[in-house]
C-alpha cells in the first residue's frame, strides 16, 4: 500500500493504487449485470438490482478483494473463479470507489448507479430503471444471445387497464 494511505478491515477506505488496481480489473475481467427479477413482496412485483463480478482464472488473483472491499465473495465456476457481490449498497459504494480509476467501464458504472440509486415509487419508476438494465444489458457481450427486453417482460405483466 502507498505511504500514508490507510485501508481498514471492512474496505471503507482503500489505498489509491488499490483502487486503480481493482478498477483494472473490473475494465479488463469484470461484468456489471443488471438483474430484473419477479418479485412477489415487492409493490410492482419486480426489482432491479446489481450485480457486480471479476472473473479470473488463477483464484489467488480474487481472494484479497472480499478482504479489501468489505464485501463480496469468491465463487467457483467450471474453470473460473468469481469474485461477485450483490449487496446494492456495497456495490454503490465500490462502484462510487472505483469510478474514477476506470477506462472501458465508466459509462456502465454511471448507469449502474443510477438503477441502484433510484428509488422505484411508482410504475414509472420501475420502468425507468428497467429500461436503463435493458441499456446496461447491451454492454455486456455474453448478453446478447440472452437477454430478454425486460421493459417488455414487465409491460406485459401488467395490463394496459391498471
Amino acid at each position: 500500500m502507498a505511504k500514508g494511505m490507510k485501508a481498514n478491515a471492512v474496505g471503507k477506505k482503500c489505498a489509491e493504487v488499490d483502487r486503480a488496481y481493482i478498477a483494472g480489473l473490473v475494465d479488463g475481467d469484470g461484468a456489471i449485470m443488471a438483474l430484473i427479477e419477479p418479485h412477489n413482496e415487492k409493490k410492482f412485483r419486480f426489482r432491479v438490482r446489481i450485480e457486480l463480478k471479476i472473473t479470473q482464472k488463477d483464484r489467488k488473483s480474487l481472494v484479497f478483494l472480499p478482504r479489501l472491499l468489505g464485501c463480496g465473495s469468491i465463487r467457483t465456476n467450471r474453470t473460473t473463479y468469481d469474485w461477485i457481490t450483490r449487496d446494492q449498497q456495497e456495490i454503490v459504494r465500490v462502484l462510487s470507489m472505483l469510478r474514477p480509476y476506470t477506462r472501458t467501464k465508466r459509462r456502465q458504472i454511471d448507469i449502474a448507479l443510477k438503477i441502484a440509486q433510484t428509488p422505484v415509487r411508482s410504475r414509472a419508476d420501475l420502468m425507468r430503471v428497467a429500461r436503463w438494465a435493458d441499456t446496461l444489458s447491451r454492454f455486456n457481450v455474453r448478453s446478447n444471445n440472452r437477454r430478454k427486453n425486460h421493459v417488455a417482460m414487465i409491460q406485459a405483466y401488467f395490463s394496459p387497464n391498471d
